[in-house]
C-alpha cells in the first residue's frame, strides 16, 4: 500500500471545505441579545452531595463485587507470573528435572527414526527378495 500524505482523505471520504474566515453567513440573534449565563456557585448543594455520594457508593460496590470475582476465579490456580523458587543441590540434580522434556523428546525422536530406518530396510528386502525395480542383482 502506498504512503499518503498528511491530510489527504482516505477513499470514499470527501475533501474537507475550505472557508475563509470572513465568510461566515451573519447570525440571526445578535450576540448582545442573548441572556446572560448565571454563574455557577463554588460549592456543591446538599443535593449534589448526596447524589455523589451515592454514586461514589454505587462504584465502590461495583469495584468491590469484581475483586470478589476475581479473587473466586483464581483461588487454587497457580498464578503464570511467578517462576519456581531456585533450590540449592547439584547441578545434575536441576537438570534432571528441568530437562526431563528434552529426555522425552529424544526418545520419541529415537522411536521413529528408528521405525522409519526398520521400514526402509524392510522395504528393500523385499524388493531384493522379489526382483521389483532396476536395481535387482
Amino acid at each position: 500500500m502506498a504512503k499518503r500524505a498528511r491530510g489527504t482523505p482516505r477513499p470514499g471520504q470527501r475533501a474537507p471545505l475550505r472557508r475563509s474566515p470572513g465568510a461566515r453567513p451573519p447570525l440571526a440573534v445578535p450576540p448582545h441579545a442573548s441572556p446572560i449565563a448565571t454563574p455557577r456557585p463554588a460549592t456543591l448543594t446538599q443535593e449534589e452531595e448526596a447524589r455523589a455520594a451515592e454514586i461514589e457508593a454505587r462504584l465502590v460496590a461495583a469495584e468491590h463485587s469484581a475483586e470478589e470475582a476475581a479473587r473466586r476465579q483464581t483461588r487454587g490456580r497457580p498464578t503464570p507470573g511467578r517462576e519456581a523458587p531456585v533450590r540449592s543441590g547439584s547441578i545434575a540434580v536441576r537438570a534432571s528435572e528441568e530437562y526431563s522434556y528434552v529426555i522425552r523428546d529424544v526418545r520419541r525422536l529415537v522411536l521413529i527414526g528408528g521405525s522409519i530406518l526398520g521400514l526402509l530396510i524392510t522395504l528393500w528386502v523385499v524388493v531384493q527378495a522379489t526382483g521389483i525395480g532396476p536395481f535387482t542383482g
